[in-house]
């Protein structure tokens, strides 16, 4: 569903052309969890702006669901739901109104918007809120509601970037559940994050993301036997203190 092939973004700056993204490739299968695993400045962020077709890719290439990143971006962005750490939410707009502003830039119809929400309220437990303006929402609730945006326009991949950002653990929870569930209903994932746990809970297959090379690439039980390690927080530093990358 989703396939990154040698991946590079470059940025001009003052001190010479930084690159944030540097020959990155991996691929996502259909109905996967594929986490993209690093701190922050490590590129996460680009790619998954790259594959949302936010940026265009200094070179490489990458196809989302069949379409091509570059040549297609209005096919790609019809075929995923796209969560950055910014909610992008209008807080003067009740829940509601929020999800029918996103589903007539998707060209739904009221009706489908209508149908839709009421099945992403009850799955995302955001019923009670529906009518409820977005700038009273706690921050767990904002992050359900930015999801159900996401999902609006029902597309087969996801793209969340850093989902469980600035969470406290009960909330955290809740977005990690609502993620299972996602995947149990076949759609295809790719998450970044800085957080062990997550992607340990989560992701079937991890990529670490260092200085923005890919350094690894595997299942949990893959890395932690290529690393000899215990754990994935042993594999990560094994990982990125190697010499070669992947």
């Amino acid at each position: 569903m989703v396939e990154a092939r040698d991946l590079v973004k470059v940025f001009p700056s003052r001190k010479g052309d930084v690159r944030a993204v540097d020959g990155v490739s991996f691929s996502c299968q259909s109905g996967e969890i594929f986490g993209l695993l690093g701190p922050n400045g490590a590129g996460k962020t680009t790619t998954l702006r790259m594959l949302a077709t936010i940026l265009t890719p200094t070179s490489g290439s990458a196809t989302v669901a069949g379409f091509d990143v570059r040549s297609q971006p209005d096919k790609v962005r019809e075929s995923i739901g796209f969560l950055a750490t910014e909610t992008g939410l209008y807080d003067r707009f009740t829940a509601r109104e929020t999800l029918r502003f996103f589903g007539r830039i998707n060209r739904l119809s009221d009706q489908e918007i209508a149908r839709r929400s009421g099945e992403l309220f009850e799955m995302l437990e955001l019923t009670p809120l529906a009518d409820r303006r977005v700038g009273t929402f706690s921050t767990g609730e904002r992050q359900k509601l930015s999801l159900a945006r996401a999902l609006i326009h029902n597309p087969p991949v996801l793209i969340l970037d850093e989902p469980t950002f600035g969470l406290d653990v009960m909330a955290a929870r809740a977005v990690v559940d609502a993620i299972r569930m996602f995947k149990e209903q076949g759609r295809t994932i790719i998450l970044s994050t800085h957080i062990m746990r997550i992607a340990e809970k989560l992701c079937g297959r991890i990529g670490i993301l260092y200085r923005g090379k890919l350094h690894a690439l595997g299942t949990l039980e893959e890395l932690k036997s290529r690393f000899s390690a215990p754990d994935l927080e042993e594999a990560f530093f094994s990982a990125v203190e190697a010499k070669e990358p992947v």
